[in-house]
C-alpha cells in the first residue's frame, strides 16, 4: 500500500521490435495504432491490415476507440510519440500495451511492407538478420541472444522476443 502522496508508478509498455510487431499484428490478432499525424501517415503509411491512424494530437480525446480486450502495439516515426502513447494508455488501465522501438524507421530499414512514397529519405535494408519476418535468434539475429535449445525460437529478452533492439 503506498502511504506517501506519490501516485503509484507506471507499468513500463513492452517494446517490440518489428517482426514481433508484424508476427502479432498479422498472425495473433494484436491491432497496430499508428500515432503519426495524418499527413505523416499519407506520405508514407505502414502496410498492415487494420491498422488504426489515431494522431497524438488527438489522442485524448479518441484513446477510448480503441478495444480493451485486444493487444494493442502502438507505432510511430521513431518510437517516441507512440511510447508516450503507450503510457498514456496504460495509465488509462489499459492492460495490453507495446510500444514498437524505433518505429517506422526501424520497419523501413528491414523491408518490411510500406504504402506511399520514400519521401522519408530512410531506404529500405536487404530483408537479411535480425527482425526480419522469418528471422530466428539462432541465425544471429539479436547479439549474443541465441537459442541453444528450442530450435531457434525467439527467446525472452532478444529482439525478437521482446526487450527489442
Amino acid at each position: 500500500m503506498n502511504h506517501s502522496n506519490e501516485p503509484a508508478a507506471l507499468a513500463d509498455p513492452q517494446q517490440l521490435c518489428p517482426v514481433l510487431t508484424l508476427r502479432k499484428a498479422t498472425e495473433e490478432g494484436a491491432l497496430l495504432v499508428d500515432v503519426r499525424e495524418r499527413s505523416e501517415v499519407a506520405e508514407l503509411a505502414f502496410d498492415v491490415p487494420g491498422i488504426v491512424n489515431i494522431p497524438l494530437s488527438e489522442f485524448e480525446q479518441r484513446f477510448a476507440e480503441l478495444p480493451r480486450e485486444r493487444e494493442l502495439i502502438l507505432v510511430c516515426a521513431g518510437g517516441q510519440r507512440s511510447l508516450k502513447a503507450a503510457y498514456y494508455l496504460i495509465y488509462q488501465g489499459y492492460a495490453r500495451v507495446a510500444n514498437m522501438k524505433d518505429g517506422l524507421a526501424k520497419w523501413l530499414r528491414k523491408g518490411f511492407p510500406v504504402k506511399g512514397g520514400m519521401a522519408s529519405g530512410i531506404a529500405p535494408a536487404a530483408a537479411t538478420g535480425c527482425c526480419t519476418p522469418n528471422s530466428t535468434v539462432s541465425e544471429g539475429c539479436c547479439g549474443s541472444n541465441t537459442a541453444a535449445e528450442g530450435g531457434g525460437k525467439p527467446v525472452s529478452g532478444s529482439c525478437c522476443g521482446g526487450a527489442g533492439v
